[in-house]
């Protein structure tokens, strides 16, 4: 359990009791946004991922109650819900609060609704500095940091990995995003100082080393806000599930467009008749090629051949996959003509939202400085800086 230094979170308890009257006993909890280095939508093909989780995400003050009843408040938005146990339904006058009713109902249904006896009721105020619609996984966070805590408090030890596929299934089902399960599982399973090499079918994973001595993470927001649900993910995923199909009729066993090899995909396309849906299922296969050097280089410490891979992803979303835009790739565009920039890439779901770019620590300043200069005089838009650092996944903290 890690300690939290009371001079930065001691005003958390004191909110805490002005949301909800008495903060004695409540606990403490945490879970990070993350950042996908390269791979991007690939999860939901059941391909591959690399991302890492952050060090700055949500915090949940908690504390249970017997009554039934759970209280979600924010300390950045205005709506609040009161969900007693035996009535969790969506209500989109809710907002942001449909993501921990979503977890509670899942938890509601785990096992056959084994656990319901132990979730008796909780009033629960977050606090987060992942930005919302920033492309970070806020709602992941949000739905990590829910499960964790609402378990914990309630007594239970369920493994983070199922609290991984129980948050995934409360965006699918509860919010109604189509989301994979890349997000939940490195905000759930990230380590300190690593990356997650993450096939998203079979969920084996492996971590490795971060090591970009001499440089720095940089995510940059377009501060263009996007919401997946009303975005066109959903309509991305409906492509390669129709792309699927129609490469099926030539390989009948493929469960997958994460099994699909550039080998396989080049004797396969003229399968798919619709130039559009071949080009979303050509991102898609290469992405996976790119995911895999990405490691190799790494683990090599080859950053200048990684940053390559990340600006050819880039130029991949754009061209093939169509989910950057303006303002994204403007951002890339800017950066990418920076000295001291290794390479850059938009990440996250697209549609606005960051780009993440790994640049030399003698350039960092000038980049930041330089790149708002030239977004903002093309977009009109002002861009936020975040200097990276790689944490832990979502865990309960100590008050002092």
């Amino acid at each position: 359990m890690t300690t939290v230094q009371p001079a930065e979170f001691s005003t958390l308890r004191e909110q805490f009791a002005g949301k909800f009257g008495d903060a004695e006993g409540a606990r403490l909890f945490f879970a990070p946004g993350r950042v996908n280095l390269i791979g991007e939508h690939t999860d939901y093909n059941g391909g591959l991922v690399f991302p890492a989780a952050l060090t700055f995400g949500t915090y949940a003050v908690v504390k249970p109650r017997t009554d039934g009843l759970y209280r979600f408040r924010s300390l950045q938005f205005a709506a609040e819900a009161d969900t007693p146990v035996d009535r969790v339904a969506y209500a989109a006058e809710d907002d942001w609060a449909n993501y921990p009713k979503g977890v509670l109902s899942e938890l509601l249904q785990l096992d056959g609704g084994v656990y319901t006896a132990n979730l008796r009721g909780a009033d629960v105020l977050y606090f987060g500095n992942v930005p919302n619609g920033a492309g970070l996984s806020s709602s992941a966070s949000i739905e990590l940091v829910t499960a964790l805590a609402l378990t914990a408090i309630a007594g239970l030890t369920i493994p983070t990995l199922t609290l991984v596929k129980l948050s995934q299934r409360a965006e699918n089902r509860f919010v109604g995003v189509n989301c994979g399960i890349m997000d939940q599982f490195a905000v759930g399973m990230g380590k300190r100082d690593h990356a997650v090499m993450l096939k998203c079918d079979t969920l084996d994973y492996q971590y490795v080393p971060f090591r970009i001595d001499g440089c720095k993470l940089i995510i940059t927001n377009t501060n263009k806000r996007r919401g997946l649900a009303d975005s066109k993910y959903n309509e991305r995923r409906q492509q390669c599930e129709d792309g699927l199909k129609w490469i099926r009729e030539k390989l009948p066993q493929l469960g997958s467009l994460g099994e699909l090899s550039i080998e396989q995909w080049e004797r396969v396309r003229d399968a798919i008749p619709d130039p559009l849906i071949a080009a979303r299922v050509q991102h898609v296969v290469t992405e996976d090629a790119r995911v895999l050097e990405a490691r190799s280089r790494l683990e090599q410490g080859d950053l200048a051949a990684f940053g390559k891979l990340m600006n050819a992803s880039h130029e991949s979303l754009r061209d093939l996959y169509e989910v950057t835009g303006f303002e994204l790739d403007t951002l890339y565009e800017v950066a990418s003509a920076i000295d001291g920039c290794i390479g850059t890439r938009m990440t996250g779901a697209g549609f606005g939202g960051c780009n993440v770019s790994i640049v030399r620590d003698d350039a960092a300043e000038a980049f930041q400085r330089e790149v708002a200069e030239r977004y903002t005089a093309q977009t009109g838009l002002v861009p936020s800086f975040y200097v990276c650092e790689i944490g832990d996944g979502a865990k309960e903290l100590r008050w002092d």
